[in-house]
């Protein structure tokens, strides 16, 4: 079954537990997959990579947006940002930890044959689109930067 499949199945789910929050999120994350598919040609369904990007990027965007609540003492809207964001990332890949991330770039480094700074945009080229949705896009540029210095 597709993640979008998975993400139709688990609005009507949450429909019948009457979890509001959940239908919330997912009926916001199916809203952005039918803004991608309408977007381009004719397509039936979007691949799960496509999905994963999606669903990332509104992760992220809720996080961003539950610390700027909380520096304006909004507790109460950062909780709910945060209870989203739990849920969008049920449909994630577990995320790298941090020497997970350092060995598989080297990997990708020694892949790529890159050996100064200069050839960083080779190595994020690679790693941007193996990684994806395994690691914020942020920590991998520093990374990779840290480890061609």
């Amino acid at each position: 079954m597709s993640l979008e499949q998975t993400i139709s199945r688990g609005i009507m789910e949450a429909m019948k537990a009457k979890d509001s929050v959940r239908v919330t999120t997912l009926r916001n994350i199916k809203k952005y997959i039918i803004e991608a598919k309408t977007a381009g040609p004719e397509i039936t369904e979007l691949p799960d990579a496509d999905v994963v990007k999606i669903i990332s990027k509104l992760a992220k965007q809720g996080t961003d947006s539950a610390a700027i609540y909380r520096q304006q003492n909004r507790e109460d809207l950062a909780a709910e940002e945060l209870a989203q964001v739990a849920i969008m990332q049920e449909f994630l890949p577990r995320q790298l930890s941090a020497e997970e991330l350092t060995e598989t770039l080297r990997s990708i480094i020694a892949e790529v044959g890159a050996s100064s700074a200069r050839e960083m945009g080779k190595v994020m080229g690679v790693a941007s689109k193996r990684l994806a949705g395994q690691a914020d896009g942020k920590e991998i540029a520093a990374k990779v930067k840290e480890l061609l210095a």
